[in-house]
């Protein structure tokens, strides 16, 4: 099986730019939203964690207790993934997931802008990181059939 390639990490703007329509589809269904977030733990395994999204300035965005399992593991490996709630099993809303790099936003500004837009205020503890896509797929269910449409940065 040939290695996969996997393209740079990039913003939310950047699929803003390039798919319009899913990324107002994305939008819809993580800004401010629960959302499932997996990191990988330092035994290899997968974790979930629930976190509220924020999409903001152009970005993809998650708050982490700065002592918290999260960070720990997006220290070790910035790999992740984020994936939409649902409000019933047959997903009947639609789902909306991204793979990614997360990298940690220190900028003081920046973090201001993005609580700005929080439907929560984040502890001050509270670590900033913007999820940098490498896939987005939207999945729309239409009697009972899965229509997935992928996406990544070129």
């Amino acid at each position: 099986m040939p290695e996969e390639t996997i393209p740079l990490p990039v913003s939310w703007g950047a699929l803003t730019d390039a798919e319009p329509q899913m990324a107002a589809f994305g939008r819809e269904r993580l800004d401010g939203q629960l959302a499932y977030f997996a990191t990988i733990a330092g035994s290899g395994w997968p974790r979930i964690h629930p976190v509220t999204t924020i999409i903001a300035e152009g970005r993809c965005c998650v708050f982490a207790d700065a002592e918290s399992a999260k960070v720990s593991h997006l220290s070790r490996s910035s790999l992740c993934s984020l994936h939409s709630s649902l409000p019933d099993s047959s997903g009947s809303s639609g789902e909306f997931r991204i793979r990614a790099h997360a990298q940690q936003l220190t900028d003081l500004w920046l973090r201001e802008r993005i609580e700005a837009e929080c439907n929560f205020r984040p502890s001050s503890k509270s670590l900033l990181f913007e999820l940098r896509i490498v896939e987005a797929v939207m999945t729309k269910y239409r009697h009972g059939n899965a229509r997935h449409v992928r996406w990544r940065p070129v």
